[in-house]
């Protein structure tokens, strides 16, 4: 039996005392496929033989806090040492149809890994460092292969969303092409996409556009004929668009690399509503692919004007989806990171104190001053700026008419 040195996921909150109470748990999972890897481990899941009552009365003879939150499927939460681990009692699938599994709780450490997604993440690891690896995932990691456990077909007829799983694990783990079964079995899958929920699509896509370097596993993706599905708003020169984001540095995030796959607003907002972003995504998402962008050479004034009407993180966005000509952007974003973004200083109530009633006349008002306050370059401190209100209002404190 093949022993690794446990230490680093002991050493993480809770980890200790909960394998303490649960004699014959294991670690499973993100966390041991991580430790292998040489990767920072945050979140260290256990599973454990126990049914879900006997766990919970097993952690609170140990003094620790089990709270059932997935009590139906055997998954209870520890809380110890500042915390929080989710355990859950060993299962097997009885019925799955490709969205939703019915699942019986089992005893056998390999029963409940034969219904995991990839080798890699089936692994599992006792409190004594034993590894438990029923399906060569360790050298599969090792080697950079990303396989199904068991037949790629039924794997994924278990659950839709494993096509998309495998591009997010490829993209972080992944160093050889899938086998022919396995791009079969994929590309066999790409219609069935459309079952699941926009919240379950969005969430998968965000995480592989998340990745490092996503760009290969997009282009697989395509390949397969999974993209087109799944993106059809993308634009013809995707692949280009992001190469662009890679080759300037831009951070890592989804709905920037989003933007540029998309490159239109109106696109954007089809996909906005299809894939049920939340407000706050679809405002940024489009926010980023319309509005002014300051020139590469602006001073400081025009940069303070553009930041008291558009998030610097924004603008940042925008800079890398135009492509400013080559040391440019740099400076661009070296300029904006310099400026503090502006804070407009007055409120509703410094109209209120001058005499006017709330309502439209107030809010007219205050978007005056805000305006003439960004005209003159955001500079004007708050007793100018209430000198101004009371200018527009009437000197002798009136309300404007």
């Amino acid at each position: 039996m093949v022993r690794i040195d446990p230490a680093p996921l002991l050493a993480l909150p809770g980890v200790r005392p909960v394998l303490a109470a649960l004699p014959g748990a294991r670690i499973v999972g993100g966390a041991v496929r991580d430790l292998l890897a040489g990767r920072p481990v945050a979140d260290v899941d256990v599973t454990t033989p126990s049914q879900p009552q006997a766990t919970i009365r097993a952690l609170k003879a140990a003094g620790l806090r089990a709270i059932p939150t997935g009590i139906a499927h055997g998954t209870v939460t520890a809380l110890a040492e500042g915390g929080s681990i989710e355990v859950t009692t060993l299962r097997r699938d009885v019925e799955t149809d490709g969205r939703h599994a019915v699942v019986a709780f089992t005893e056998d450490f390999a029963e409940d890994a034969a219904r995991r997604d990839f080798t890699i993440n089936a692994m599992s690891l006792g409190a004594d460092g034993t590894l438990y690896d029923y399906f060569e995932g360790r050298s599969d990691l090792e080697a950079g292969r990303l396989r199904f456990v068991g037949t790629p077909a039924a794997r994924i007829a278990e659950d839709y969303l494993r096509v998309l799983r495998f591009f997010r694990f490829q993209s972080r783990y992944g160093r050889l092409a899938p086998d022919e079964e396995t791009a079969a079995a994929l590309r066999a899958a790409a219609g069935k996409l459309d079952t699941l929920s926009a919240e379950r699509l969005w969430s998968e896509m965000s995480k592989i556009l998340s990745a490092k370097d996503p760009g290969d596993g997009l282009a697989l993706m395509a390949e397969l004929g999974i993209f087109a599905v799944l993106l059809p708003e993308a634009a013809p020169d995707w692949p280009a668009r992001l190469d662009r984001l890679a080759e300037a540095d831009a951070p890592a995030e989804p709905l920037l690399r989003l933007a540029a796959l998309i490159g239109d607003a109106r696109r954007a907002d089809r996909l906005a509503l299809r894939w049920k972003l939340s407000n706050a995504e679809r405002e940024r998402l489009s926010a980023l692919l319309t509005g002014d962008l300051p020139a590469a050479d602006a001073d400081a004034v025009v940069l303070r004007q553009a930041l008291a009407e558009t998030a610097a993180d924004v603008l940042i966005g925008r800079s890398f989806l135009r492509h400013l000509p080559g040391e440019a952007a740099a400076v661009f974003r070296r300029k904006m990171a310099l400026i503090p973004e502006p804070v407009f200083p007055l409120q509703g109530r410094d109209a209120v104190a001058i005499g006017l009633q709330p309502g439209p006349a107030l809010g007219a008002a205050l978007r005056a001053v805000r305006a003439w306050w960004i005209e003159r370059g955001c500079v004007d401190d708050a007793d100018a700026c209430r000198a101004e209100l009371a200018r527009l209002a009437g000197v002798a404190g009136r309300p404007a008419s």
